[in-house]
């Protein structure tokens, strides 16, 4: 079912700038034009809606969602892993055993069932991160991944980050030829590494930006996924950013660490931060699974970044899915949604619709191109309508939806019905 116009649509306020009319301290309801499989225009509602319009009564819409840090290759595994030790260490000793015994068979069936999980939801950009623990050759699961993206090709755009260990980069030979297999993917790929207390090694982070650099690529960073005051990893990234330039845009993914440290010093690295081509994104599900995890015992502190602060400044802010159904979060279903459901009632989030929606939303964010201000005008008609809830209770009641992409109806709602 193609759809040409949506009317009493209800936009965040994100979305709308600052000259949208209000009612009653809420947006005016939108009309929506769609051609060609774009928006070809969005205005206040005024008067009866027009024939043959799809009158959705108030329901939210948003652009179609980022699910902005994820794990493909592993997903899915959990039923195979037997007893997991609790924590982040004990989820990657897990995951160590069950991947010897990956095939490029298994990868693609997990990986593109995800997929089809994510565009269900209303994805249209997913970036995976890919485990890349040797020297020695390329993992399995890389190129299987560059297959699915292609595979998947104008339906979601994949992007994929090499999950190498930070002691890897402490020669610099070795990061550039990291570096160099992973430009050899294609322009969807990035160079990434694991950064945590364990394996804490500052010349070899600074060595993950030289050769990103030079290579041309953006890099995104696992960093202090830990309730350590110590870690350091974010502080340094900062200082390294300073130090050399570097031209790229940087994703940092849990920044858990920052919820413990002194506030002063929190702060002061968030600060150091918004001055710099930085995006953080928060992993509510499985942070809030991991942390302070103890057999038997209910966790007293919670897994997650300082996501006000970091807005407060500026920073941009994801919210992604992470793990899904493996050792490190045994639930999950690629619906970033169902991420940010997490993320509102740990961290308290005010105004989930009008503010923290955009989180799920801005793909440009994790690009190196300049930030602008967002706008539906003139973008694909890839919408996705919330067809069982208002903007007040959202996101509960949010699992049913319509789903439309470049204008077609994937997932008609029996509530509001398409004309």
């Amino acid at each position: 079912m193609t759809v040409e116009r949506i009317t009493n649509a209800r936009l965040p306020k994100w979305l709308l700038g600052d000259a949208w009319p209000s009612s009653a301290g809420q947006p005016v309801l939108a009309d929506l034009k769609l051609a060609g499989g774009r928006v070809e225009s969005v205005m206040p509602v005024s008067g009866a809606a027009a024939e043959g319009a799809w009158n959705v009564n108030g329901a939210p819409v948003l652009p179609g969602l980022v699910d902005a840090h994820t794990h493909l290759d592993k997903t899915f595994t959990l039923p195979r892993t037997g007893r997991v030790r609790p924590g982040l260490l004990g989820a990657i000793d897990a995951m160590m055993t069950d991947r010897m015994g990956w095939t490029p068979q298994d990868v693609h069936e997990r990986a593109g069932r995800a997929l089809a999980w994510a565009y269900e939801a209303g994805c249209v950009q997913v970036r995976t991160h890919v485990d890349w623990w040797e020297t020695g050759h390329v993992p399995v699961a890389w190129d299987v991944m560059a297959a699915l993206a292609e595979e998947w090709k104008g339906r979601i755009a994949l992007e994929q980050v090499s999950l190498v260990k930070l002691t890897l980069f402490q020669e610099l030979a070795q990061a550039h030829k990291f570096a160099a297999q992973v430009k050899a993917a294609g322009a969807h790929a990035r160079l990434g590494a694991f950064v945590h207390s364990v394996n804490w090694a500052a010349q070899a982070l600074r060595h993950v930006f030289i050769a990103a650099g030079e290579a041309g690529l953006d890099v995104d960073l696992h960093v202090d996924e830990e309730l350590n005051p110590q870690a350091q990893g974010l502080v340094e990234t900062a200082r390294i950013l300073r130090d050399t330039g570097f031209a790229g845009r940087v994703v940092c993914g849990h920044t858990c660490s920052l919820a413990v440290q002194p506030e002063a010093q929190a702060l002061a690295t968030l600060d150091a931060v918004a001055k710099l081509p930085i995006t953080l994104v928060s992993l509510p599900i499985t942070n809030l699974l991991l942390q302070d995890a103890v057999t038997g015992r209910t966790p007293r502190i919670r897994g997650l970044t300082l996501l006000k602060e970091a807005r407060e400044r500026g920073i941009p802010v994801l919210i992604a899915s992470d793990n899904v159904q493996d050792p490190f979060c045994r639930v999950g279903s690629y619906d970033p949604v169902e991420a940010l459901a997490a993320g509102v009632l740990a961290a308290q989030l005010d105004a989930p619709f009008d503010t923290w929606s955009e989180s799920l939303c801005r793909g440009d964010w994790l690009g190196r191109t300049p930030l602008a201000a967002p706008s539906l005008v003139g973008a694909a008609a890839d919408l996705v309508v919330f067809t069982s809830t208002d903007a007040w209770g959202w996101p509960s009641r949010s699992a049913q939806r319509t789903v439309l992409r470049g204008g077609v109806a994937l997932t008609p709602s029996n509530e509001r019905p398409l004309p």
